[in-house]
């Protein structure tokens, strides 16, 4: 592995566009992601979308020329620190990368981001399973949240509208 570099993404930028959709699709193929292609309306509408969004931002990691790894992020608020937060919405390694800091180079990115937009804090939802990416998480200071321990740790919910 050459020096991994760390870019913000230009969503006008053909090859960054690019480079997203493609690493979101691997994501998205893994079983960590759900082991399904992203949809055809997906990839071609995301760099666009997220464009559209100024509380979106992402990162790409580049090995040499190669995309190897992604980060998007979506900026929420914090009403209890009144403060913006962001959360980390994906975070995809090539396989063939994995292990080897490229996740940690960008997080660090991402955190460096974080604090120019005045954000008091970073989220992220994590598979119980997925331990690797528990420990990198855990490495770079991220912690269960809770703000009581007898009230226990917060779960993560969805429904489908």
């Amino acid at each position: 592995m050459s020096a991994v570099r760390i870019a913000q993404v230009d969503y006008a930028n053909a090859q960054h566009a690019a480079a997203l959709v493609d690493l979101l699709d691997a994501y998205a193929r893994d079983p960590s992601g759900g082991a399904k292609p992203l949809s055809e309306f997906a990839r071609t509408h995301l760099p666009a979308q997220l464009a559209a969004r100024p509380t979106a931002f992402s990162v790409l990691a580049y090995d040499g020329q190669q995309p190897v790894g992604l980060i998007n992020c979506i900026e929420g608020f914090s009403t209890f620190a009144c403060r913006p937060l962001v959360n980390v919405h994906d975070v995809v390694v090539l396989a063939s990368h994995r292990g080897q800091g490229v996740g940690m180079l960008m997080l660090e990115r991402v955190q460096q981001i974080a604090r120019e937009r005045g954000a008091c804090k970073l989220t992220l939802e994590v598979l119980s399973g997925n331990r690797s990416a528990i420990a990198l998480y855990e490495k770079v200071g991220f912690e269960p949240y809770q703000l009581d321990p007898a009230m226990g740790h917060a779960r993560f919910y969805q429904r489908w509208l």
